[in-house]
């Protein structure tokens, strides 16, 4: 703006005088007020226009010289250096594309004069004052000259400066980021390296290098490898122990720049090979504790079968007055002891299997057989169960042969914990479903209830082995192994289990497996009563 407005307050200055001293002919005024005008509209759109408004000021000074050339002579007068007024406004905005702009705008008005003069177009004006004025161009235009380059300069300098300072700043932060980055030839060959390089190396040793050289042999054919696909295929990473430590451990990750170039980081991964080694060796010793715990679980379980056959059949004996008649109270006890060791053999029988699944050591026994039989015979087993809860016990089975390749005692022991599972969380007056149906090659069991329901929270939980929902009163009836059983026999069969619950009105476990032998001529299916 300063520019613009100097300018004009020289030319300003230069109008007054020959206006006081009078004689001066009306074109030299005119010529001279439409360089003002020029300088006013200049320093206006530069503070205003931003970088349209500067080429509208420059393509303003061109204007504005030829005018003034036109008016007092053309080319041959005694202005015909104000048409170097756009070059000079160009150079002092101090942007590369202004100062082109202003040189053409500095040849149009030249040419604009020259035509002017070549087709009569000039006024005929005697020029009194033409040496005055020829030292008013000529001085305005050199000093707009010497202050538009000084400017011009001062910018470059001053960015100059900026990029030096930039040039530093990225230069410290890649000194200092925790690994190496380094620009490199796809031949290995290092340009240049920044940043903190792996523990016994030094960056800035290590320019001119190549960088299998830092590669331990047996490392050294990888590093190669990954330096061709990064320049064939854009990128790569390899990892590798330093030739200068056997200990040691680092990550290099490729990328190519351009057509011959690549950049690669380096980082030295020893702290996360270290926990990679920790956590493998937690999860042998883990899976060890966990094989451990399946073996002795095995092992227990096969000791507590022994006695406990032993107390169900002397009970049982005892129960039956094989041996004599007894009293009532006795009787009782005698129930007791074999409703008990019942169910504790029942809880062994699923740790037992759990533990054996757990060790991969569970092999099903498959064998062709309608599975409709074996649900049928859990709920004439659960029937009596049922009764005594007062929950009716329904079944749903199809009329249609279930003919199944699978493990029949896994299938009795899915429906039967489904169902054990479906009474317990029953209240008396409710009702459990049981329904078996084909669909396609999968066989589906499907256990519905009228219960208590699941909350959101433990159903996230149910079919993990020991977990268990509900009160204290329902925990306590069971080693929350039905469930995690049930799925494991489903998955052991390529199916699996879902479950669908409503707080308050009752659960849906399905099981879906694949196991159905196809049939020729299928029937209609039909509901049945179990």
């Amino acid at each position: 703006m300063s520019w613009h407005l100097a300018w004009a307050l020289a030319v300003a200055a230069a109008t007054a005088a020959l206006a006081l001293r009078g004689g001066a002919p009306v074109v030299d005024l005119a010529a001279l007020g439409a360089v003002i005008a020029a300088s006013v509209f200049g320093a206006f759109l530069s503070e205003t226009g931003g970088e349209a408004g500067a080429a509208t000021a420059v393509v303003a000074w061109g204007v504005a010289g030829a005018s003034a050339c036109l008016l007092t002579g053309g080319t041959g007068g005694p202005m015909a250096a104000w048409c170097l007024a756009p070059l000079a406004a160009g150079a002092a905005f101090g942007r590369p594309r202004l100062l082109g702009l202003g040189a053409a705008a500095g040849v149009a008005a030249a040419a604009v004069a020259a035509l002017g003069g070549v087709f009569a177009l000039l006024p005929e004006n005697p020029q009194p004052l033409a040496s005055w004025l020829s030292l008013l161009a000529l001085g305005t235009t050199g000093l707009g000259f010497a202050a538009g380059l000084v400017a011009l300069q001062g910018k470059v300098r001053g960015e100059g400066a900026r990029a030096r300072d930039t040039e530093l700043s990225l230069r410290e932060a890649l000194d200092h980021q925790p690994q190496l980055l380094m620009s490199l030839y796809p031949g290995g060959r290092i340009l240049e390296a920044f940043g903190e390089a792996p523990i016994g190396l030094q960056t800035h040793e290590m320019t001119g290098r190549n960088l299998a050289e830092m590669v331990s042999a047996d490392d050294r054919r990888a590093v190669e490898d990954a330096l061709m696909r990064a320049a064939a295929e854009g990128s790569a990473e390899a990892v590798f122990i330093p030739a200068h430590d056997p200990l040691g451990w680092c990550v290099l990750t490729l990328r190519r720049l351009g057509s011959s170039r690549l950049v690669g980081a380096l980082r030295d991964a020893r702290a996360q090979r270290r926990r990679e080694s920790e956590l493998d060796e937690a999860r042998v010793v883990a899976e060890q504790q966990n094989a451990g715990k399946s073996r002795f679980l095995a092992n227990m379980s096969h000791e507590l079968r022994t006695p406990l056959n032993a107390i169900m059949g002397f009970s049982d004996i005892m129960r039956q007055r094989l041996f004599g008649p007894m009293s009532d109270r006795y009787a009782e006890y005698a129930d007791l002891i074999h409703e008990s060791g019942a169910h504790l053999l029942e809880l062994i029988n699923d740790v037992l299997d759990m533990s054996k699944i757990e060790a991969e050591r569970f092999e099903l026994a498959r064998e062709d057989f309608d599975a409709r039989d074996a649900i049928a015979a859990v709920l004439r087993l659960m029937r009596g169960q049922a009764d005594r809860a007062g929950i009716s016990l329904k079944g749903e089975l199809s009329a249609e042969s279930l003919e199944a390749e699978a493990d029949r005692r896994a299938i009795k022991q899915i429906a039967f914990n489904l169902v054990s599972n479906a009474l317990k969380f029953t209240p008396r007056g409710g009702s459990v479903t049981v329904s078996a149906r084909p669909e396609g090659d999968i066989l589906v069991i499907s256990v519905a209830d009228t219960g208590v329901g699941i909350s959101g929270e433990d159903l996230a939980r149910l079919g993990r082995p020991y977990e268990q929902a509900g009160g204290a009163e329902q925990k306590q009836a069971g080693a929350g192994l039905g469930l995690s059983l049930v799925r494991a026999f489903a998955r052991l069969h390529g199916g699996d289990m879902t479950l669908e619950s409503t707080l308050g009105e009752g659960t849906t476990v399905t099981v879906r497996m694949p196991v159905l032998i196809p049939q020729v001529e299928p029937r209609v299916a039909r509901i049945a009563e179990g």
